[in-house]
């Protein structure tokens, strides 16, 4: 199995004391939840979490609560469906062709955090110091959304 992330990689890590260990499936379940939004998610997890899924669509759920709450705080291949897979091996992962060409979840997550917290004069302490809201997930999605775009012309689809 690929497992793309899991929660436990980074608060099992150099972590920040002073945070929830739930604050390290933040940007995990923001990229999960832009796939549930996208039908992206592999048919097993669509039939196992119907109430759940329906849940994150109606923004009752947070995509990292989901994250763990379904997906044991680990976000893998079985999680998302072919086309899904394709995005995510692309746009997850830094060290890609198309991360290299265009950019990765990763930078993405960090460049429109901290381009928030620099117009609100503030600074997060970490990556993992941004809220798991849906303020913040509306700040990232429209970036993954044209990332996506990209990957489809970038891969030929």
């Amino acid at each position: 199995m690929a497992k793309y992330d899991d929660a436990s990689w980074h608060y099992g890590g150099e972590y920040p004391e002073n945070l929830p260990d739930e604050n390290a499936a933040t940007h995990i379940g923001m990229f999960l939840a832009w796939c549930i939004n996208n039908d992206l998610i592999s048919e097993e997890l669509a039939e196992d979490s119907t109430d759940e899924i329906q849940r994150v669509k109606r923004r009752e759920m947070t995509g990292g609560e989901f994250l763990i709450d379904v997906c044991d705080e680990k976000l893998s291949e079985y999680d998302l469906n072919t086309q899904g897979n394709g995005f995510a091996k692309a746009y997850y992962n830094d060290d890609t062709a198309f991360g290299k060409k265009l950019s990765s979840f990763a930078d993405d997550y960090s460049e429109t955090f901290d381009r928030k917290a620099e117009e609100n004069d503030f600074e997060y302490e970490s990556f993992y110091h941004v809220e798991d809201t849906y303020e913040n997930y509306d700040l990232i999605k429209p970036l993954v959304d044209q990332r996506f775009e990209e990957w489809k012309e970038f891969a030929g689809i």
